[in-house]
């Protein structure tokens, strides 16, 4: 289990799917849910583990071991990215899978919630070897997933190339094109307009109407990145093009670059091409990549992995305004510190639900083979975002609690809902 302790606090629990469990727990008890339902709800409802072996390109066999968990279909299938790394856990996938049974419930979309993984380092791995291993990891948790069962999209080191692999294999074992098996595939696939960037372009939204909230105009305000992957380099290029925003600070997961007066998002974008990171970037300071966290700004972008602000980095934070575009970046105790600071906290099953919302929306263009204008995607998507950050900051006024207790809230009895009215079979 992994802790850490801050300076004059008691140790703090980091296990992701504890956590999960303690942030359904505090809305259940807003809720007054009975024991039953609790049990019900907070549990996975099927965890798969497959080993998978894989033929190197040196000739050796080597076994990976791979994950994918249901978390709760009361109220459409599961659906949640696949993730490739070296630091996967069960106990990491379960709690995604959980976080995924409330995303999809905040924005009022028809699914529950999965999410896989595989424990790989794909940076040190060949094209050649990704594919072997994706294929066989598609084979192996063939059996649950499909368009009515089990939805797999990209995560953290997999992207469209990923799903293609998937959809193609899963094709193959039915023998016909399965084009909704998986979402975020290229467009010449049965992808959709604007997915690559949805879950940016969502947080986008999500953070403008916090800016309306808070009084605070985009324009020139100082935003920093904590994590430059798809999402945190979207978020970039989109914040500073369309509304002007100074980008002051970017890390991934190398290095770290700090310029006050902001960094020139589209260099950066070139020379994260170029060299496959962003140290050594022209015209930017060097710093430690975690201290991207505490550069004083006025919007911070944890868009990493889980965990990125705990207690003990939490009193160093300085921005005004948290959007979550990684899921779980800040722990519940530092949510605590965050709220009685007045910090304003997007919280993830909010900020960062733009990529399964435009997920649905492609599973929705496969089903009828009739795919949308990447217009009316973004119209779509907006209108959306904009409708269930209403929702939630409603939820969370009404309580008088913190906008990420708002979101458990309002995810939690829809589902609880849902678990009511079905019943328990048999």
């Amino acid at each position: 289990m992994a802790q850490t302790t801050a300076p004059g606090a008691a140790q703090e629990e980091l296990n992701p799917f504890k956590i999960a469990q303690r942030q359904f727990e505090t809305a259940a008890d807003y809720l007054n849910l009975d024991e039953s339902t609790r049990q019900v709800l907070k549990n996975a409802k099927r965890q798969l583990v497959v080993s998978i072996p894989v033929r190197m390109d040196g000739g050796e066999v080597r076994v990976f071991e791979g994950y994918r968990v249901q978390h709760n279909i009361a109220r459409g299938p599961a659906k949640g990215g696949i993730r490739f790394h070296p630091s996967v856990t069960l106990d990491e996938v379960k709690a995604l899978a959980s976080w995924m049974t409330w995303k999809c419930a905040t924005v009022g979309i028809p699914y529950g919630g999965g999410k896989g993984g595989v424990i790989c380092d794909p940076k040190s791995m060949s094209k050649g070897e990704l594919e072997r291993l994706t294929r066989r990891y598609a084979f192996e948790i063939a059996p649950i997933i499909g368009p009515d069962r089990d939805i797999p999209a990209p995560d953290v080191y997999t992207d469209e190339q990923t799903m293609a692999w998937i959809m193609d294999t899963i094709s193959m074992v039915h023998g016909h094109t399965e084009l909704g098996v998986v979402t975020g595939k290229p467009i010449a696939l049965g992808g959709s307009q604007g997915r690559g960037e949805a879950t940016a372009r969502g947080c986008l939204y999500a953070v403008r109407e916090a800016c309306r909230v808070r009084g605070i105009s985009l324009r020139d305000a100082r935003v920093a990145i904590h994590g430059f992957g798809n999402a945190g380099a979207n978020f970039a290029r989109l914040v500073s093009a369309e509304d002007g925003a100074r980008v002051v600070a970017i890390a991934d997961s190398r290095a770290g670059v700090y310029n006050e007066n902001g960094i020139g998002v589209q260099s950066a974008l070139r020379h994260k091409a170029e060299t496959g990171t962003i140290e050594g970037l022209a015209n930017a300071a060097p710093i430690p990549r975690d201290e991207v966290l505490e550069v004083d700004c006025d919007i911070l972008l944890p868009a990493a992995l889980e965990n990125s602000i705990t207690l003990a980095n939490v009193g160093r934070v300085r921005a005004p305004i948290i959007a979550e575009l990684a899921n779980g970046p800040v722990t519940p105790d530092s949510d605590r510190v965050l709220f009685d600071r007045g910090v304003f906290l997007i919280p993830d099953i909010l900020a960062n639900a733009g990529g399964v919302t435009v997920s649905y929306y492609e599973w929705v263009q496969d089903q009828y083979s009739y795919f949308w204008t990447e217009d009316r995607v973004r119209e779509t998507l907006e209108q959306t975002m904009r409708d269930s950050f209403a929702s939630v900051y409603a939820t969370a006024e009404r309580y008088r609690t913190d906008m990420r207790t708002g979101a458990y809230i309002l995810a939690v009895g829809r589902v609880a809902e849902a678990t009511r009215v079905r019943g328990i079979f048999p």
